[in-house]
């Protein structure tokens, strides 16, 4: 099992142009060639968008981009011809497959932040699709079959509630927002879980309210 810490991440982003990122894995211009991924999940960026800001149209291809946003409101545009505002609680899905194109904006007058993860699937190639789901509940995992991977989204309002990781051959978890401890560590805001093999984990709320991200993953990778 390894914690990592959210100053470890790697910055990036245009802060001129109201970009600010941090990347948990290597990443761009940031190559680190012992971080470059946990089992399928390739990536998890912290993003922050001023009002107006945004990243222009770009290419994808063989990668799900999960999204998940903090606050704000992230408004999505396609090459499939989709176009959908995401909001906190809600889980954005872009399965890149083989080619698309997309655009990310932040078109609030409040600044806007969301998590993405990139995942790796076995198999490239196919037709790309999107899928959202609103409102997503904390008893309710979103499955990515592609990548043989299960998200789970954890939340707690209450000091000393426990949130269970599942058993997996592999757990990636993310904290959102709050504080938890696992074990003698407490993790806040940014913190990382990498857990390969563990079985009983739990997290115990410090502070709140809590959210957590928490990736079910195959062996694979």
């Amino acid at each position: 099992m390894e914690l990592r810490r959210a100053g470890a991440r790697y910055p990036g982003g245009d802060p001129e142009a109201g970009i600010a990122s941090l990347h948990a894995f290597s990443f761009g211009a940031h190559y680190d060639p012992d971080n470059l991924r946990f089992g399928a999940v390739i990536a998890c960026n912290e993003e922050r968008l001023a009002p107006g800001a945004g990243f222009d149209e770009h290419p994808h291809s063989h990668t799900e981009i999960v999204t998940w946003v903090v606050e704000g409101e992230l408004t999505h545009r396609d090459t499939t011809g989709h176009e959908t505002v995401v909001r906190p609680g809600d889980v954005q899905r872009l399965s890149s497959a083989g080619g698309v194109r997309h655009v990310e904006r932040n078109d609030g007058s409040v600044p806007l932040t969301f998590v993405q993860m990139w995942l790796a699937p076995p198999d490239p190639g196919g037709d790309p699709a999107y899928e959202i789901v609103r409102g997503i509940a904390d008893s309710t995992p979103y499955a990515v079959p592609e990548a043989g991977a299960m998200l789970h989204v954890r939340r707690s309002a209450a000091a000393g509630e426990r949130i269970a990781v599942p058993d997996a051959a592999r757990t990636y978890a993310h904290v959102v927002r709050g504080v938890v401890r696992l074990g003698a560590h407490e993790l806040e805001p940014g913190d990382s879980v990498r857990a390969e093999g563990e079985k009983g984990l739990e997290l115990v709320a410090v502070a709140g309210p809590v959210e957590v991200l928490i990736w079910e993953l195959e062996q694979g990778g």
